[in-house]
């Protein structure tokens, strides 16, 4: 009885409300794969004129740059986070972000492609309702230059993630790992 009781209550929502979550939902795709986009043009760029070691301020200060004209051009919050945080103060989850993060990770160890990971929901908060993404960061083959095992990552490298990043905890990734994800939370 009590799986009747449900499908009847899923049945009851309109229409409306499942077009307005995947449009959310694909908005907040876009917007992610465009930081990602950015990012990566950004990285790819500071690698070929200064190398591994000055690619390091890409995602220490454009990536928040990002996140930041992101958020101010959507009125979303954007931002970048991990269960392995970097930058403590920028890149730790909070308690959504966490769960979206494990259910990612859950669904990498259950073979799907780490590419299309993400996860979308509407989240009632203090404040009100809002629409909470996560797309997964997945760690690329270059990623490992600062990202990797300890011994994989060069020495100068190692000692600017120190002197840049001394509580840092985001190594010992190897390629098709999850590195973190996109965050994306708007106001409904």
């Amino acid at each position: 009885m009590r799986k009747t009781l449900l499908t009847l209550a899923l049945a009851g929502m309109t229409l409306t409300a499942w077009a307005d979550e995947a449009k959310l939902t694909d908005a907040a795709r876009q917007t992610a794969m465009g930081m990602i986009k950015q990012l990566g043009g950004e990285l790819q760029k500071q690698l070929a004129s200064g190398g591994p070691e000055s690619a390091i301020s890409v995602c220490r200060e454009k990536a928040p740059a990002i996140a930041s004209e992101l958020s101010r051009a959507n009125g979303w919050r954007v931002t970048r986070v991990s269960l392995k945080a970097r930058n403590p103060l920028l890149g730790t989850p909070d308690t959504w972000e966490q769960g979206a993060l494990m259910i990612l990770e859950k669904r990498l160890a259950q073979g799907e492609k780490p590419e299309t990971l993400e996860f979308a929901q509407v989240v009632e908060e203090p404040a009100g309702k809002v629409f909470r993404y996560m797309k997964a960061l997945p760690v690329q083959p270059l990623c490992t230059t600062c990202h990797g095992a300890g011994e994989a990552i060069p020495e100068g490298v190692k000692a600017r993630l120190a002197s840049d990043y001394p509580h840092d905890k985001a190594t010992g990734y190897a390629p098709g790992m999850i590195r973190g994800g996109i965050s994306i939370k708007r106001p409904l």
